[in-house]
């Protein structure tokens, strides 16, 4: 945890929660996957905006693991945006410097999207410029869940022991191991819960729920969003000198 907190300091990982689509479509008479289209064009505008911003780290909650109770309809609509988005945007991505990560269990995830986010990924390896992180088929339970379960087969074959077994050691089998800790989690959409995101990551994080649906949130808005961060005092739990 840092001693020293630089308050004019921007977050250099922030942490979204896009929500609002659906709502956003409805208001305008049009189905939800329509808002979903507009959302996802949201998107390639605030990861644009980040290197001036001065986020290293955007970490999106594209789909999580209960988004599959909605109705078919809408469930695959979804898969088909993330298939599309992905085959229209890897090039962009590669050019600009955008290193791509995925998190999130692949195993409800069809062959082909599979396919595209393994290639995505590969393909930006190298890449610094930002760090765009998408959860999909996510959820904070479900990964801590996981990351116990591989941390017991560690220990089943003695490469481990009980006593080996922290805060720590749990963090390295998590989706989001080679990640930083989000500075800031937003919620667009008026909504004031964080529905399963990022439970362990954000033990820390600042919150901020904003009443913008997520296809209106605009690069100004991320911008005094980020602001409002850096007039925060982040103790960790201790108190001021």
């Amino acid at each position: 945890m840092p001693k020293d907190i630089d308050r004019k300091t921007p977050p250099s990982h922030v942490a979204i929660i896009m929500d609002g689509n659906g709502r956003w479509a409805q208001q305008r008479g049009r189905p939800r996957l329509f808002g979903h289209h507009a959302g996802a064009r949201r998107v390639r505008e605030i990861l644009a905006a980040c290197p001036d911003l001065g986020v290293k780290y955007l970490t999106i909650f594209a789909f999580s693991t209960e988004n599959w109770k909605r109705t078919q309809t809408e469930v695959a609509g979804l898969m088909s945006l993330f298939r599309k988005y992905l085959e229209r945007e890897t090039q962009a991505l590669v050019e600009n410097g955008v290193c791509v990560r995925f998190i999130g269990d692949r195993i409800r995830l069809d062959d082909k999207l599979v396919a595209l986010m393994d290639d995505l990924e590969l393909r930006t390896a190298d890449n610094d410029k930002v760090h765009l992180t998408v959860a999909l088929n996510y959820g904070g339970r479900d990964e801590v869940t996981r990351a116990a379960k591989r941390l017991a087969y560690e220990i089943e074959m003695g490469r481990l022991t009980h006593n080996d077994v922290d805060a720590e050691t749990l963090s390295k089998f998590l989706d989001t191991h080679v990640l930083p800790d989000p500075d800031l989690v937003i919620r667009t959409s008026g909504e004031a819960r964080i529905s399963n995101f990022l439970l362990w990551q954000s033990a820390y994080a600042e919150y901020e729920f904003i009443d913008t649906l997520w296809p209106d949130f605009t690069k100004a808005e991320f911008a005094r969003v980020l602001h409002g961060f850096g007039a925060r005092e982040r103790r960790f739990g201790a108190v001021p000198a």
